[in-house]
Parts: C-alpha cells; sequence; structure tokens
C-alpha cells in the first residue's frame, strides 16, 4: 500500500522513471504525473542508485533521533499516567515533561485514553465515542448546563468496592443518591450537590444555590439555561419561576441527543472518575463530604483539558 500522503503508487513511480529512460524531460513527465521535477528527480535518483526497490514506499523516521526523549523518562512518565490516572496536561504538571510529548509517549505505547478505561481500576472496558461537532459560548454566564447523576448509596461500613462482591455485602434496596451538576459553558467553572432526590422543587432549589455559587466565584449573571428534558425540568413551575428569578431564559436539547448537553454529560463523568469512584468509601455521607474539598480543587487548581488552563482563569483572566 501507497504512502498515506504520496503523490505517486510504486506502479506510478516506475512509469516515471521508464519515461524518463525513453529519453523524454523530467520536467515535463513531471508535470504530467502531477508532482514536483524535485520529487520527479528524487525517484529517479533512487531507481539509479537500488533498482525497483528504491520506489517502495519507506518510513519517513529519521535514521537517529539524538534528541528523543529518554527510556527513563518515558517509563516516569508512563508510571506517572499509571499511578495517578491523569491526562497529558496534568502529568505533565508531575512529571516535568511537555504535555505533547507526553501525548506521543503515551500513543507510543499504545495506552488507552482514560474515557475508555474503569476509574477505579484503570482497566480498559469500553470502546471509545467522539462526536465532531463542538461549540463553545464566548462569554460567562452565557449558557449554564444543568443535569442529575444517580449514584447508588453506599451502606454503612462499606459496599462491595471495600470487601468484595458477597452474599454479606448488599447494597441493594437502600436507593439512590442524585448529584444534581451545574457547569458554566465558557469557564467550565462546575457546581454539584447531593440531594435526596430529582423531583422538580429540588431542582429548583439546586439552580438558586448554583447561581449564588457561580456569583460568588465571578459569573454574576446567567443569561440561559439548558437541560435535558426530564420531568423535573420540562414540566415544574417550581423550576420554571428559579430560571426566572435568574432572569434567565431556558433551553432543552433535542430528544435523544444528549450530547447537546455534553459538558454537563463530561462533568459528570469527571465527577465520578476523580471523586466518587476516586477512592473507597465506607459511607454516603464520607462521599458527600468529599464532594466540596474536590470542586475547589476542580475549579482552582485542576487543568481543564478542553481549555487548557484551569475554569476560574476564564472568569478573571488577569
Amino acid at each position: 500500500m501507497s504512502h498515506v500522503n504520496a503523490r505517486l503508487t510504486v506502479h506510478g513511480r516506475q512509469l516515471l522513471v521508464d519515461r524518463v529512460a525513453a529519453g523524454r524531460p523530467v520536467a515535463h513527465i513531471a508535470a504530467e504525473l502531477g508532482v514536483s521535477r524535485q520529487t520527479a528527480y528524487r525517484w529517479v535518483g533512487r531507481y539509479r542508485a537500488e533498482g525497483t526497490a528504491g520506489l517502495r514506499d519507506r518510513s519517513s523516521r529519521p535514521r537517529s533521533s539524538p534528541r528523543r526523549t529518554s527510556a527513563d523518562r518515558e517509563q516516569e512518565v508512563l508510571q506517572a499516567r499509571q499511578a495517578l490516572r491523569f491526562g497529558p496536561l496534568r502529568i505533565a504538571a508531575v512529571t516535568g515533561v511537555p504535555a505533547r510529548t507526553v501525548t506521543r509517549i503515551l500513543h507510543r505505547h499504545q495506552v488507552p485514553r482514560l474515557a475508555d478505561c474503569d476509574p477505579l481500576t484503570g482497566t480498559p472496558i469500553r470502546a471509545s465515542r467522539a462526536s465532531s461537532n463542538r461549540y463553545e459560548r464566548t462569554t460567562p454566564g452565557e449558557l449554564v448546563h444543568l443535569d442529575v447523576k444517580k449514584l447508588g448509596r453506599i451502606p454503612a461500613g462499606g459496599g462491595w468496592r471495600a470487601h468484595g462482591r458477597s452474599e454479606q455485602v448488599r447494597g441493594r434496596g437502600i436507593g439512590y443518591d442524585y448529584v444534581h451538576v451545574a457547569i458554566d459553558d465558557h469557564t467550565r467553572v462546575g457546581y454539584a450537590e447531593v440531594l435526596p432526590d430529582e423531583k422538580g422543587a429540588t431542582a429548583a432549589g439546586f439552580l438558586v444555590r448554583a447561581g449564588i455559587y457561580f456569583a460568588e466565584q465571578g459569573i454574576n449573571r446567567i443569561e440561559r439555561v439548558i437541560t435535558d428534558n426530564a420531568f423535573a425540568y420540562r414540566n415544574s413551575a417550581a423550576f420554571a419561576r428559579a430560571v426566572a428569578d435568574l432572569g434567565a431564559v431556558q433551553r432543552f436539547i433535542k430528544p435523544h441527543c444528549p450530547w447537546t448537553n455534553g459538558k454537563a454529560e463530561r462533568f459528570n463523568r469527571t465527577l465520578q472518575t476523580e471523586w466518587a469512584y476516586r477512592q473507597v468509601f465506607t459511607s454516603s455521607a464520607q462521599r458527600q463530604a468529599a464532594l466540596a474539598p474536590w470542586l475547589q480543587h476542580y475549579n482552582t487548581e485542576r487543568i481543564h483539558t478542553g481549555i487548557g488552563a484551569t475554569p476560574i482563569t476564564r472568569v478573571s483572566p488577569t
């Protein structure tokens, strides 16, 4: 198979050198075949030096790479990825290796993407899926995404993650914690609360407190709120009043198109990976107590790979 960027196949290169051997000018043949004169002379030179073998594709890799990252540094990056389960930007901050170099090292060693791995063990568990349709609002508060994520409550003393799966450790029937989340589209500043249900009045109260939180971070006005089509969002008078009290306009995603609310969905996954399942909790209360410190870390310390900075810096870039 020909090189992905090559203008000529091996057959085309043979045709080129045959026409040159017949005595025709190289410039004329290059024009006919759609390549430059330099390319034509290069293939003719390789054919004269190596014969037919010189017309085959060869690797573009340099014969030597004196500035390539050393094996020890590569192992340091791989060990950081395995121990911390961070992305390239955060691994770069820990190891001192540039983020783009970290990306190349991970690709070179065929390390799977974090999104394809179990958040607790780091073991690959799923195939990847990406969307090419991306957007971002230009100012803080222009659009805030809301969503709810259900997490199974943890039985007293810890569930199966702490003690393994057995009949003695059962979490069935104890219900769910409902994690309500809000994330600003432009800055990625996020807010979350663990609440007992996902009813309209509960979602309305969360939205009011989220608006207060965003104001404390410097996002003084929320212009639009986007949610999925859950009953609490679409049919609750209390939630509609909460949106109106903020002076915002409510928007809904197109049915069966969750990627429209993708920033909230991605925030949910980050919550699971870095908070809910990051360590083994022995009670729901212990897990809930760890949420506020993690949110502070997320907004002010953690590099968000989507924007290349911490979310709070987008509120106040200076």
